[in-house]
């Protein structure tokens, strides 16, 4: 929450929505309270499919600052969805991914700053979203399988030859 309070001081227009319930869901409905910025963060709790994909579809950033994330399928769905993502650096989603924003998780400042630039400037906003989108492909069972098929024709090749 330190972040989107960061982020209305630069872009006081801006609405969140935190999707998603965890045992830390009451205590980050009360840091918005306790920051003053109640009234700009949205609260929809557990959300899925068609509900999901639209979030997805009008949000203009979709921002996983998890550090206990061990991979992380939501950054691909917002990929997917054509919305930019910003990532912790620690999240084993990274390790995949490179046309997305990165920093690290406790790097208020930084993460801020990359949302500020995201809001402000649609250039940056449409290329993440673009290339994002493509990313996305090499992440299927497809392109995963193909993958393995070329590393077995590499493996097999010297004892046939």
């Amino acid at each position: 929450m330190h972040v989107a309070k960061r982020v209305l001081d630069f872009v006081p227009n801006t609405y969140f929505i935190v999707a998603g319930s965890g045992d830390m869901e009451r205590q980050v409905i009360e840091q918005a309270a306790h920051l003053g910025i109640a009234d700009r963060v949205l609260f929809p709790g557990f959300v899925r499919d068609k509900e999901l994909s639209t979030l997805y579809r009008n949000a203009d950033l979709f921002v996983l600052p998890s550090v206990s994330e061990p991979f992380g399928i939501a950054p691909l769905e917002a990929l997917a969805n054509k919305t930019p993502v910003l990532i912790s650096k620690q999240s084993g989603v990274t390790e995949i991914l490179s046309h997305v924003l990165k920093t690290d998780f406790w790097d208020v400042d930084e993460m801020a700053n990359k949302v500020v630039a995201v809001l402000r400037h649609e250039s940056l906003r449409k290329t993440l979203q673009e290339n994002g989108k493509h990313e996305t492909y090499r992440c299927g069972w497809t392109h995963a399988a193909a993958k393995c098929i070329e590393l077995y024709r590499k493996l097999l090749r010297p004892a046939f030859d």
